[in-house]
C-alpha cells in the first residue's frame, strides 16, 4: 500500500473529497485569533502544509501570504487554485525561508505527519525561528491517545458530482505514539471504468502537555483551546513569541 497518495496522485481529487469542509468559516475563526493574539505590526503570513491553498484563498486579501508544502503535486493544485501567493516546496521540520513572519498557521492536523516527538520539537523550534517577536503561531493538532476513539476508527464519505463520484472508506488503529490510517478510494467517472486506490497515513499522537512544553522551550507563550476548527477532540494551539 502506498503512503500519502492523497497529496500526490490523488491530489487532483482532494478538493472534491473535502468539498463539505467549510474553509471560509474556519478562516474567519483564524482571523479572529490573529486579531486577538498578534502583537507584531506586520501582516506577513506563512501557511505551513498549505495543501491545495483553500485557507489561503480566504486569507490572502488580509495578509501577505506564503504557502509551503512537502508535496509538489498538491502545490501544483494550490498554484492553480490561488494566485497572488508565494509557494515553496518545503518540509516543516527543517525548512529555511530566510525570513520571519507575523503569523504562522499549520492547520487541518498536518502537524501529525511529523510522527515523532523528536520531530515535533524540531518543527516547533523551526516555527519559532521563522516567527517575529510578538508574532502568532496557530497549530491545529491531530488527535492524541486520550481522544483516540475506537468507535470512530472506521468511516465512510461520499462525493457525488454530475460526472464523477468518489467513495472513501477508512480505518484507523493506534500503535505506540502513532495512528495508522488506511484509506480506500473508488473513483467513478462518466463513461470510464471505476478506479481503485489504497492509501496509508502515519500520524503522531502527541500529548497536549508535552506539546505545550516544547512550545515554551522554543520561546513561545502558548495556550491550548479545547474548541478547535474541525472537531471537538482536536483543539487548537495559539502561541505568541515572547
Amino acid at each position: 500500500m502506498k503512503e500519502q497518495m492523497l497529496y500526490q496522485e490523488l491530489g487532483k481529487y482532494y478538493d472534491l473529497i473535502y468539498s463539505k469542509k467549510d474553509y471560509k468559516k474556519e478562516s474567519e475563526v483564524v482571523k479572529g485569533l490573529i486579531n486577538k493574539y498578534k502583537k507584531s505590526d506586520g501582516n506577513a503570513l506563512l501557511d505551513v502544509a498549505c495543501g491545495t491553498g483553500r485557507y489561503l484563498a480566504f486569507l490572502k486579501d488580509n495578509y501577505k501570504c506564503t504557502g509551503t508544502d512537502i508535496n509538489e503535486g498538491i502545490l501544483a493544485v494550490a498554484r492553480k487554485n490561488v494566485k497572488g501567493v508565494e509557494y515553496h516546496k518545503a518540509d516543516m521540520i527543517n525548512f529555511n525561508l530566510h525570513k520571519q513572519f507575523d503569523i504562522i498557521t499549520c492547520l487541518f492536523s498536518s502537524i501529525g505527519y511529523v510522527k515523532t516527538y523528536e520531530n515535533l520539537k524540531r518543527t516547533i523550534d523551526n516555527f519559532s525561528r521563522h516567527l517575529k517577536n510578538g508574532g502568532v503561531l496557530i497549530i491545529e493538532p491531530w488527535i492524541n491517545k486520550k481522544t483516540f476513539d475506537v468507535k470512530k476508527s472506521a468511516w465512510l464519505s461520499v462525493y457525488e458530482g454530475d460526472d464523477i463520484k468518489i467513495a472513501r472508506m477508512g480505518t484507523s488503529k493506534m500503535k505506540g505514539d502513532l495512528s495508522i490510517l488506511d484509506m480506500h478510494y473508488l473513483v467513478g467517472k462518466s463513461g470510464k471504468e471505476v478506479e481503485y486506490y489504497s492509501d496509508r497515513h502515519f500520524m503522531g499522537l502527541f500529548d497536549v502537555d508535552k506539546t505545550l512544553e516544547f512550545m515554551r522551550d522554543a520561546g513561545l507563550k502558548p495556550v491550548f483551546l479545547k474548541k478547535g476548527l474541525l472537531a471537538k477532540d482536536r483543539g487548537l494551539y495559539v502561541c505568541v513569541k515572547k
